[in-house]
């Protein structure tokens, strides 16, 4: 039975497209069929971090509406065999998703693919409430200030009480903790919040830290994932963070500030 995983946040632009984009990407590279659908209706990205924008025809909301259907919409990643992205609509509105609807794809879905990763729009309007409703897992992605930890804190509220499983006095939701954007040097200054400040505030399982860095940022203008850039901090940290999330234990890189060498300091290197 698919594994169905929420990318959310209580604030946006904390990088949960980028984030959707190298777990969906780390999953597939891990060997299981994996498919990451876009909820954003109306603010469709995951395309263009995924660098399939001119390959959409249809959509996630052309298949709810059986104007086409998931063979139609699916589109298959040229660099990784089992990877696969359902996007979203640019002209719809929020109200075009509705519950029948998206269990409905999510259930098709289900029966072909290992993981469905969903990517949530920020805040709790329809359609972020939609995508954490059907989740077995969340990622709860959060930069290390207090305005996205706070908003995050509120997510985490909405998983434990807005969700099937919580209807349904199933087995709640399994909450993983993402920490984006985070620069040991500025939680040194004071500028940040540290790992240990957030996990106080939110209590929940650590999955991963993505340290601030130009790579994502190159990544994304260039339309692949981060994870696919091996040789930056980014795209290992995510690679630890699936790791993590497949049951494999890893050590937390990139929170400690790294110390000059006598050399560097004497140069200024």
């Amino acid at each position: 039975m698919a594994r169905i995983i929420v990318v959310t946040s209580g604030k946006g632009g904390v990088g949960k497209t980028t984030t959707s984009a190298a777990i969906g990407t780390g999953l597939a590279q891990a060997g299981k069929k994996t498919v990451i659908v876009d909820f954003d209706i109306g603010l469709r990205n995951l395309d263009l971090i995924m660098g399939c924008e001119r390959r959409v025809v249809y959509d996630f909301v052309n298949v709810i509406n059986e104007e086409a259907n998931l063979n139609q919409a699916l589109i298959k990643d040229k660099r990784i065999e089992n990877l696969y992205i359902l996007p979203a609509s640019q002209t719809r509105d929020k109200d075009a998703l509705t519950k029948e609807g998206v269990e409905k794809v999510l259930n098709d879905l289900a029966e072909r693919f290992d993981y469905i990763v969903c990517d949530s729009p920020a805040g709790i309007e329809k359609g972020a409430m939609m995508a954490l409703y059907f989740a077995d897992e969340a990622i709860i992605t959060s930069n290390p200030e207090v305005s996205s930890v706070r908003d995050s804190d509120r997510i985490i509220g909405m998983l434990s009480s807005k969700s099937r499983r919580a209807e349904q006095g199933l087995e709640p939701i399994v909450e993983h903790l993402l920490i984006t954007r985070y620069s040991p040097k500025r939680v040194n200054t004071g500028d940040m919040l540290s790992v240990e400040d957030i996990n106080d505030i939110l209590a929940v399982k650590l999955l991963g830290v993505i340290p601030e860095s130009q790579a994502v940022l190159k990544a994304s203008n260039s339309g692949e994932p981060v994870i696919l850039d091996s040789e930056s901090d980014a795209g290992m940290a995510y690679q630890d963070a699936v790791d993590r999330l497949l049951g494999e234990s890893r050590e937390f890189r990139f929170i400690q500030e790294e110390k000059k060498g006598l050399l560097s300091r004497i140069f200024g290197g």
